[in-house]
């Protein structure tokens, strides 16, 4: 069997076995996984390799592009605004950023970049990667937009440029970007190795991305006009982007963080434990208790699956049968990663990886990880 390196719990042993088993069987290439249960990391593992050809081995310290599992990381930059009393989820967007009232975004608040229903899911054509990842311009050019529905009254999925709008509301409040912010607030508070806008200092330690199978898709079937169409192709990107450099530096708050399982669970856990870790106080219950209010509950218009978002975080319901009903909240990234904040167990799951399968959110390797976990705690999912 592959070799797992790092620490378990002997309860988590078959955490540790899922990923050798699956390096072993070829569903990775190199991974890691993490669990935190009241702040303490009790599972934290490693293993595989971090290039293609399987001769470089995924260490400690290797991180890898996680995409929208990045997401998770923006919606808790948000939050510690609203903590501070700078950011009112309920107001209007232009109230801090006047330039995006244009086209009929007048009345978007906030929250609606939080869960998805503003309406302004991607770019207008003509765009392509270059713009995307020409972070002040691309913002600049959601702001003259006019939404592609009604916003609030559904949920349509901003998959890369949520960072770039909740990333300006960020910036008009603080000063700082949304990767400075980060690193700043969050991440440097919790010796977390997670970025949001890597130095190229660190780029000989990230892990080198396979991309997925080819997605099969009927496009007859999709409306070449709706919201699903306009965001895959608003700009259509492939996946090899992320061996980039102007993709690795630029602060895509969407897509582009680097961390490992581990950075991704202990983050996360400030949120798990009620907004502590440590001697690190982020948020207070009543934010937190934000992150539940139901934003969509229904067949989302770019998934085009069913997803019931809370403020930023997806909540529990029968659409992830693998996760127990509760405060859980939960998001993935395409082609695997995924993060559980368990709020009843005050519990984190974390799993990244370097080879992504078809799964836009997450997949069956993060799932088995949860239902393993979940099985060690003796939780029901029914």
């Amino acid at each position: 069997m592959a070799e797992i390196h790092g620490t378990w719990d002997a309860r988590f042993e078959a955490v540790a076995e899922l990923i050798s088993t699956s390096i072993d069987t070829g569903g990775d290439i190199g991974a890691s996984a993490a669990v935190t249960i009241e702040g303490d990391v009790v599972v934290d593992v490693w293993g595989g390799a971090r290039d293609a050809a399987g001769t470089v081995p995924w260490e400690r310290d290797t991180i890898v592009n996680v995409w929208s599992t990045t997401k998770t990381m923006t919606f808790l930059s948000g939050l510690l605004l609203v903590e501070r009393g700078l950011l009112d989820l309920h107001e209007k967007v232009a109230a801090y950023w006047p330039e995006f009232a244009q086209n009929g975004k007048a009345d978007i608040e906030v929250r609606q970049l939080f869960g998805h229903t503003s309406g302004v899911s991607a770019w207008e054509q003509p765009v392509d990667y270059g713009d995307v990842v020409d972070v002040a311009a691309a913002t600049a050019r959601l702001a003259t937009q006019a939404p592609w529905w009604e916003p609030g009254s559904a949920s349509g999925y901003h998959a890369l440029n949520q960072g770039h709008l909740i990333g300006e509301v960020v910036r008009r409040i603080d000063g700082r970007t949304l990767g400075a912010f980060f690193a700043d607030e969050i991440a440097g508070p919790l010796g977390a190795d997670f970025h949001i806008g890597l130095d190229p200092s660190q780029f000989d330690r990230v892990a080198e991305m396979t991309p997925p199978p080819p997605v099969r898709v009927d496009l007859a079937t999709i409306d070449p006009d709706g919201p699903a169409m306009k965001t895959f192709t608003g700009p259509m990107l492939d996946a090899t982007v992320v061996s980039d450099s102007a993709w690795r530096t630029a602060e895509i708050g969407a897509a582009n963080g680097h961390g490992n399982a581990r950075s991704v669970a202990v983050i996360q856990a400030v949120v798990a434990n009620g907004g502590r870790l440590g001697e690190v106080e982020l948020l207070s219950s009543s934010t937190i208790d934000q992150i539940f209010e139901v934003q969509a509950d229904g067949v989302d218009l770019v998934l085009g699956e069913y997803v019931r978002f809370g403020m930023g975080y997806a909540l529990t319901s029968a659409a992830v049968p693998y996760l127990p009903d509760g405060r859980v909240a939960y998001w993935g990234g395409w082609g695997g990663s995924v993060i559980v904040v368990d709020l009843d167990r005050r519990m984190t799951i974390s799993y990244v990886m370097n080879r992504m399968d078809e799964g836009v959110l997450g997949d069956v390797r993060g799932e088995s990880i949860c239902r393993a976990v979940y099985n060690a705690v003796g939780a029901d999912r029914s």
